[in-house]
Formats: structure tokens, C-alpha cells, sequence
């Protein structure tokens, strides 16, 4: 009877070790553009144990017990990575569109409406986000993480910038447009001074901050000469306490800058991102170089607001729009670290961020380069090499799939088939 129980004790061990291994996925590829090759490979087969990409290559073997998944007839691609989004906004052409937001509906009802977004980050092949701030949502880009990380929500990995920073009266909403007595909500954390820099990075990361973001400029014009100009948010004290902070908590931060008088400042300050940047001068695509500095230029949320902003008496980004592929060109040429990023939020999530890819090859980009800038180097600004944004052994299933070839047409990007997170399929429609 003793060695019946013991003979039944190590079976049921061994029953629950077999169960309890991860399962094997093997993906057939027609054709692999694994994020870090210069050129594609046909027929290629991904293997994947759990929630990790175990072999890639035309000779890899196929187990007996995976699971096959046959995209033989599709372009496979790690997940995009979108480096600069806004879950909890839903378009803002106008101050008033931005009003309607902030001042009409809740935190908890611009969360629902975010997990949509999520959600539709993800069905379009966006298997990693950067979420740049919540404008005014406080931390709920936090609770959106969790969320997702704990399976209660579909989404991206997200990595989040909370409530962002800027000086006193330099930000939306305008204290001008609305009655003094009121206390009007902000966008952001609002600090005057070193010490409330300091203050609000400690208080952004002790809430769940990943990146800490900053508002350099403000105030686009043109000069006579034809240069942009912006008008400096920071003095050299509060920005220097922001970079001092993020850097003894071992965090980054990203800087929204568009002209030459916020981008340059914020360089030197130690700004790992510069956003936007839509009037950047050769002066600030040399510092980019030098300091190593990426740029998320988000194109098409310009070409958005462009033309109702200039109906509202606005025409500066019309004016971006006629220089940015001049200023796009010259980085991409200069060798500046360009990261895709395209400010989705700014305009509506019924629009497919993927538009952002025509615009960086019409622009002068290879439909490689368009691409390994939403994989490898959107990676790489978020210190997730070899995790994210390749398709290699130790990096996790994030894998998306298209019909057409994307380097022969890439607005294809535009319609994934297939979306792996994780080792999850969330999407299959071939």
C-alpha cells in the first residue's frame, strides 16, 4: 500500500510539472522582419514558450506538441511601439475641444473611454505604448497599466508619464478665458520654482510615474527671417531640479519642445526625448546627435489640427507643416535617433496612428527605417532592447502580421491581421 500512495504521489507531481509547463507555439511566417535585419526572411518559423520567443530562423524545428499558427501568406513584424500617445484623450483641435474634456467629463468616464482606446491601440498591431501625460486625468494612466498587467482589460504595455510638468499659467486650460474667481482645472502639474520641481517629480514616480515629461515651450511664432521662435517655460534652476530628480530615482524624461528656444535648453538639461520639435534649426539636430537625444517628430497630429487651428485665427501649424519635411530630412540625414511617436489622442482614436508611417516616408524614410523606428529604436528609448521591438530569442511574444509586403506598400501597417502580446493572440483574420 506504502509503495501504491508513493508510485501515486509522484504521478500526480509529474502531472502537475507537465501541466504546468509553458505552452509552444510555433508561428509559420511568410515573410519575418524580425526588427533588428536589414533586409526581410522568407519562411521563417518563430518559436514560442509562454510568453516568450524562444527560436527564430528558416531551420527551426517544429515540436510535435505546438501549437501551429500558419501566417505563411502574411509579412510577420514584431509589435509596434508607439513612443508618444494619449489613452485619455480623444482629440483637441481646439481649446474648446480640450475644454469639453477637462471640464465636462469625469476622470472615471475619460477612463472608460481609455480603455477603448487601449483596446484599439492594440487591435491596430500597437502592442507597446508611451503614454505622454493624462491631461488633467491625474494618475488613472496608472490604473489603466495595472489593469491591463493584471488581465482585466485588453491593451498595450504601457509605459506612463502621469500628470506631466510645467510652470505656473503656462498651460491649458487658460486662466484668461474663464472667470479669475474660479480655480480652473490644469492639464498638468503646475510648479513654480526648484523646489515644486523637485516636489512634483517625487510625487509623479511615488505614484507610478515610468517617465517624467516636461513642457519646454509655449508661444509659436515666426520671425521676419523666416526661424521659429517659442517663448521658455523653465528657468535654468526648475529644469535642472526635474533632471536631478529623474536622475537619482533612475528615470528619464521627455521634453515637449518645438522650437529651437525650448528644444536646445532642454538638451542640455538632459531631456532622453525631445516631442515634437516641429521648427528644430541645424543647431538642434547637431545637439540631438551629440547628446544621443531621440526625437518623436508626430507628424500627422499636425497635419490634424493644422487648418482648424488656423480657421480659429491660429495658422502656425500650417506654417510646421510646410517646413517639417524640410527639418525631417536633415535629421534623418544628420543620423538623429528618430523614434515613432505620433501624439494619438491629439487627434481621435478612430484615426489609425499607423498614418504616421506615410508621413516619415513620404519625408525621406525607407519603409525599413519607418519601421524599425517603431520597433528597434522605439525599444531602445524606452530601455527595452532585446525585449521589445525584435524578434529574437529572450524577447517577449509581441508579434504582428500583415497581408501586403509593408516595405513594397507601407501603408499596409495600416491593416494588421494578427496581433500577438505577450504570447496571447488578440487578433486573427488570416
Amino acid at each position: 500500500m506504502k509503495n501504491i500512495l508513493s508510485f501515486s504521489f509522484l504521478l500526480a507531481i509529474f502531472a502537475a510539472t507537465a501541466f504546468s509547463q509553458p505552452e509552444l507555439t510555433a508561428i509559420k511566417c511568410g515573410r519575418l522582419i524580425d526588427g533588428k535585419a536589414d533586409a526581410p526572411v522568407d519562411h521563417a518559423v518563430i518559436l514560442v514558450e509562454g510568453n516568450i520567443i524562444k527560436a527564430v530562423g528558416k531551420d527551426v524545428a517544429i515540436p510535435s506538441n505546438a501549437r501551429v499558427i500558419d501566417l505563411s501568406d502574411a509579412t510577420v513584424l514584431p509589435g509596434l511601439i508607439d513612443a508618444h500617445t494619449h489613452v485619455l484623450l480623444q482629440g483637441d483641435v481646439t481649446e474648446q475641444d480640450y475644454a469639453d474634456q477637462i471640464l465636462k467629463e469625469s476622470i472615471p468616464y475619460r477612463t472608460l473611454r481609455a480603455v477603448k482606446a487601449c483596446k484599439t491601440a492594440l487591435m491596430n498591431g500597437f502592442t507597446t505604448l508611451r503614454d505622454m501625460e493624462t491631461e488633467g486625468a491625474m494618475y488613472a494612466d496608472v490604473d489603466l497599466k495595472k489593469a491591463i498587467n493584471n488581465g482585466i482589460i485588453d491593451g498595450p504595455r504601457l509605459f506612463v508619464s502621469t500628470r506631466a510638468i510645467n510652470t505656473t499659467g503656462h498651460y491649458a486650460l487658460s486662466n484668461y478665458t474663464y472667470a479669475w474667481e474660479l480655480q480652473i482645472p490644469k492639464g498638468i502639474e503646475e510648479i513654480t520654482g526648484a523646489d515644486e520641481a523637485r516636489r512634483a517629480v517625487r510625487e509623479q514616480i511615488s505614484h507610478g510615474a515610468d517617465w517624467i515629461k516636461i513642457y519646454a515651450d509655449r508661444g509659436y511664432y515666426r520671425a521676419a527671417d523666416g526661424t521659429f521662435h517659442s517663448l521658455r517655460n523653465f528657468s535654468d534652476e526648475e529644469i535642472a531640479a526635474i533632471a536631478d530628480e529623474c536622475k537619482l530615482s533612475h528615470k528619464r524624461f521627455a521634453a515637449h519642445a518645438v522650437t529651437p528656444d525650448g528644444v536646445i535648453y532642454a538638451i542640455k538639461a538632459g531631456a532622453s526625448s525631445i516631442e515634437h520639435g516641429f521648427g528644430m534649426n541645424d543647431e538642434c539636430i547637431k545637439l540631438l546627435v551629440q547628446y544621443g537625444v531621440y526625437w518623436c517628430p508626430t507628424i500627422y497630429v499636425n497635419v490634424w489640427v493644422a487648418k482648424g487651428r488656423a480657421a480659429e485665427g491660429n495658422p502656425i501649424n500650417e506654417e510646421f507643416n510646410n517646413y517639417i519635411p524640410i527639418v525631417f530630412k536633415k535629421a534623418l540625414d544628420a543620423g538623429v535617433k528618430i523614434a515613432f511617436g505620433t501624439d494619438v489622442g491629439g487627434f481621435p482614436w478612430t484615426e489609425n496612428e499607423a498614418k504616421e508611417f506615410s508621413y516619415m516616408v513620404k519625408f525621406g524614410m525607407t519603409p525599413m527605417q519607418a519601421i524599425t523606428a517603431a520597433t528597434k529604436t522605439a525599444a531602445e528609448l524606452l530601455g527595452m532592447q532585446g525585449k521589445l521591438g525584435e524578434i529574437s530569442p529572450g524577447a517577449f511574444a509581441d508579434i504582428v502580421a500583415v497581408k501586403e509586403n509593408p516595405l513594397k506598400n507601407i501603408q499596409s501597417l495600416g491593416h494588421v491581421g494578427f496581433v500577438m502580446k505577450n504570447g496571447v493572440v488578440y487578433k486573427k483574420e488570416f
